[in-house]
């Protein structure tokens, strides 16, 4: 199977100049074989947002909003499964920091996730996630959701590993330096393939480090972006090693666990 990351600079509070970009690059992924496109979170909005009526004004439903709908419509035609970030407004006008997936099944819509652990500022415009973590089960791969400040949290990736995930999509926005270099261990600890979708630019003197990153379930480092490029990158992944729990003949990095310690 191949999966790609769309690395692109979104331009704030302007999601059509988003869905342009956008689309271009994910035709790039599927050009060169992707089946998995993941983009970065909130890729159709930007991010540093100075109030929660600027999220209000640029945040649609799921699924019958333009975003999920301008998803659902690229992966009928192009044949390929995306997931990517996107402000989400509840028909109650709650906001949420979510991510959508969709693919070349019946409508196109597949499913979303709510981000559960808001990252500073994210906390003064978003709700935090209600829906807890999902896979998504997509015929060639079970895929999990976690969406970019998540990841400090090492239950999250375990979460979604435990509940049968193969690969685990995480659209970001980091500006802390630390991802890069945890994802692949997070990757290794569970035994799946990650792909960190983030994005580049600066944003109201906020600035994002880029480097999207895949890794293996060996914590090998498959594909690694730029500090300051927009860039897809795309890589053949084996999921039967992402289905293979044992580190060897005798240990099972699943069966090993003893949960009955875990409690504080």
């Amino acid at each position: 199977m191949k999966v790609a990351y769309v690395q692109m600079e979104p331009a704030l509070l302007e999601p059509e100049v988003n869905y342009s970009k956008a689309e271009e690059l994910i035709r790039e992924a599927v050009d060169k074989g992707a089946q998995l496109v993941v983009l970065p979170e909130l890729f159709d909005t930007g991010y540093n947002f100075e109030s929660r009526d600027e999220v209000d004004e640029v945040a649609g439903q799921i699924p019958d909003g333009p975003t999920t709908q301008f998803l659902m419509e690229l992966s009928r035609e192009l044949r390929v499964f995306i997931v990517a970030g996107t402000a989400e407004k509840d028909e109650k006008g709650r906001l949420y920091n979510s991510a959508v997936m969709t693919g070349p099944i019946g409508s196109g819509y597949i499913g979303k996730y709510r981000k559960i652990h808001l990252f500073y500022r994210e906390k003064l415009f978003f709700e935090p996630g209600n829906l807890g973590f999902h896979v998504f089960n997509i015929g060639i791969a079970k895929v999990g959701v976690m969406v970019c400040f998540d990841w400090f949290f090492p239950e999250s990736a375990r979460t979604l590993a435990l509940k049968g995930a193969d690969i685990i999509a995480h659209p970001s926005n980091l500006v802390m330096p630390y991802a890069p270099r945890a994802m692949p261990i997070r990757a290794l600890e569970n035994r799946v393939y990650t792909i960190t979708a983030n994005r580049i630019g600066e944003e109201r003197g906020l600035r994002f480090i880029g480097k999207s990153t895949i890794a293996s379930p060996k914590a090998e480092v498959l594909a690694m972006g730029s500090e300051d490029r927009e860039e897809v990158a795309v890589v053949e992944v084996d999921l039967s090693l992402a289905r293979d729990k044992r580190l060897n003949d005798i240990n099972d990095v699943f069966a090993d666990r003893r949960p009955e310690f875990y409690t504080p």
